[in-house]
């Protein structure tokens, strides 16, 4: 799991935003599948055995309607969503 004042300081590397982080992954039940997404990019960052992968070209595109899918699932799993 990443440290929580690391996370407050992590920004998508395209727009700058603050990002979501879901430590055990989207289904919540595994540390090894991690990642970060930040909503207004549509990026999701891999977390490779701990380190977040915050290189655009590494990053992977998601659809707008899976972005909606995700963050009604952080905000079911309680956490931290920006505004």
């Amino acid at each position: 799991m990443l440290p929580a004042d690391l996370i407050t300081l992590l920004r998508c590397a395209k727009t700058h935003e603050p990002l979501i982080y879901f430590p055990r992954g989207e289904g919540n039940l595994d540390e090894a599948t991690a990642f970060l997404v930040c909503p207004g990019s549509r990026l999701r960052y891999r977390i490779d055995a701990g380190v977040p992968v915050m290189l655009v070209d590494e990053a992977e595109q998601l659809a707008p309607s899976v972005i909606v899918e995700l963050v009604a699932r952080a905000r079911t799993l309680g956490l931290a969503v920006p505004a």
